[in-house]
Order: C-alpha cells, then structure tokens, then sequence
C-alpha cells in the first residue's frame, strides 16, 4: 500500500468538509464504491490509461488535505496522477462553493453549511452516475443495490488492490453494450430498465451521446434548461432523475423530490399534512442556481450526528 496526500483546496477558497463529501448522497455505498462509517473512509475503484484499474482509500489527512491509500503494487507515476486527478474528480474539489456559502450564512437553517459541506461526492464517470441513477428508479434500495453489484461483478474489470468482484471498476459502456439482454433480465434483474440500460450504453458505445461532455459543460455552453432536456431525453431519465444526475454534474437548480425528500422535509419543518411541491421551492428559491443543493442540505443535515468539520 502507498499513501499520497491531496490539498483539500477549493477554487474559492473556501473550507472542504471531507466527510460531509464521503456521505453526501447515498451512492456512496453503491459498489465499487464502498463508504465505512466507523472508520470514515470512502474506497472506490478508478481507472488508469492503459493499465489495469487501482483500489484506493480515502480518508482525513494532516493539515487540510485527504489521505489517499493506493492499494496493491507500488505505483508508478501514470498510476499516481491517475489517482490524484480520480480522487480530485470523485470529491469536486474543482467546484466553487464560496457564491452559495454567502447565502447560507444568512439563513439560521443552513448557515452550518458554510463551513464546508455541499460538494456532491460524484462517480468517475457521468456514465457511472447516469447508470446508477436509473438504477433507483421506482424501487426500493435493495434493488439498486443488487443491480448495481450484478453490474460491478459480472462486466467489471478486476482492480489491483481489490478483494473481490465488488471492487472491480464500474462496467464500460463497451462492456454493457455488449451484454444480451437476458443479462439484464436473469442476471441484473434490472426489469423495464434492462432496455433503458442497453440503450444508453449503446448509444455511449457508439459515441452518438457524449454523457462526459455534460461534466465540463459552463453554464454558457449548456445552460441549466437544456441540459435538464438533454437528460430528459434518455432512455429511462425522468423529472426526478434529471435533478439527481444534475446534481451529481454540479448543477443544483433543481430540487430533487421523490418519496423520501417530501416526507423528509415535512417532518423537518413540523407539520403533520405533506407540504406542497410549490412551497417547498419557494423556501429554497433566494438560492437561485443553489436551490437544489439548500434543499439536499436542509434533508440531509442528520446524516453526520457532530456536525461539519
């Protein structure tokens, strides 16, 4: 095992929670990426040009930086810039939170954000989130989890410093394109997502859909409106599948509401009888593009019992 350091340093200069970033949203337990809360470190599987894929572990660092555990073989240099630049992507450190964290310290219910929470852990891949996303589509959590694993371990690549099919890199869209469709209906069990799955995988494949060219779209290039079509147009993306893969692009206007945020939300603030969709956007509207991210915050805040920092 090797261990480098990386500066938790964000473009605006402003503080990097790094465990509020490990359990920002639940894909972080979705495989190969595997979150273990007693010892706080987040292991996930990334990918090296023209090498085989390399098992590493994060963790808190000394002096404002993350402790990144490559595991297996010494690596060489292309491994190690291979790992860095991954974990720098999968913790968005390259996001700028500062304009969002002004807002929040003038609201009593977030203002603990702007110590450092909000970055949106994110795949390596926007093909990754994308798949995955799909995966949570009107089902319980059990399943995506069983869908995701059967993915991860029958068309993954084995990770050098992996102990199991559970570490292996997250499927090519080559690979899942590749598979029959009685994989996705026997094997990943994926039911009417098996097609959606296929689909998205060939077309990626193929390179007639460019799903990475989203993660370095500005806001000029793509604005928040067409990007949210461009997602509502592939096989299986729906409304609330459109907020969660924005969110994962670092795009927060809109506020993710499913059976879980609603019901979340309403308990947080009281009351007995469900708030409407409209309401609860109206609470969240003096965050403009961050509407989205206020929301996720204000719902999630419980999941670290100590608060940031």
């Amino acid at each position: 095992m090797t261990t480098l350091d990386l500066p938790l340093r964000a473009p605006g200069g402003e503080p990097v929670d790094l465990w509020r970033t490990l359990v920002s949203h639940g894909f972080a337990e979705l495989s190969p990426t595997d979150l273990d809360e007693a010892r706080r470190t987040l292991a996930f599987t990334v990918r090296v040009p023209g090498g085989r894929p390399r098992r590493v572990r994060i963790s808190e660092g000394a002096r404002r930086s993350a402790r990144l555990e490559v595991l297996g073989p010494p690596p060489g240099p292309k491994v190690v810039r291979a790992v860095l630049d991954g974990a720098a992507h999968v913790l968005r450190l390259d996001q700028d939170l500062s304009p969002f964290y002004v807002l929040a310290e003038g609201d009593p219910d977030l203002a603990w954000a702007a110590a450092g929470a909000g970055r949106m852990l994110r795949s390596p891949t926007v093909f990754e989130d994308v798949v995955k996303t799909v995966c949570t589509t009107n089902c319980a959590w059990s399943a995506t989890v069983r869908m995701v694993d059967a993915l991860v371990t029958h068309l993954g690549d084995p990770a050098l410093g992996g102990d199991g099919p559970l570490t292996n890199a997250f499927p090519s869209p080559e690979a899942m394109a590749g598979a029959p469709e009685s994989f996705y209906r026997e094997v990943v069990r994926a039911g009417y997502r098996g097609a959606y799955l296929i689909g998205l995988a060939r077309a990626v494949a193929a390179g007639e859909l460019d799903l990475e060219g989203f993660a370095t779209a500005t806001p000029t290039d793509l604005s928040d409106l067409e990007l949210e079509a461009a997602l509502l147009a592939l096989p299986g993306v729906g409304p609330y599948a459109a907020a969660h893969i924005m969110m994962t692009l670092g795009r927060h206007s809109r506020l993710i509401l499913d059976s879980w945020t609603r019901p979340k939300y309403t308990r947080l603030v009281g009351r007995t009888k469900a708030v409407s969709d409209r309401a609860i956007e109206k609470r969240f509207r003096r965050y403009g593009d961050f509407a989205g991210l206020a929301f996720w915050l204000f719902v999630t805040r419980d999941w670290v019992d100590d608060g940031p920092g």
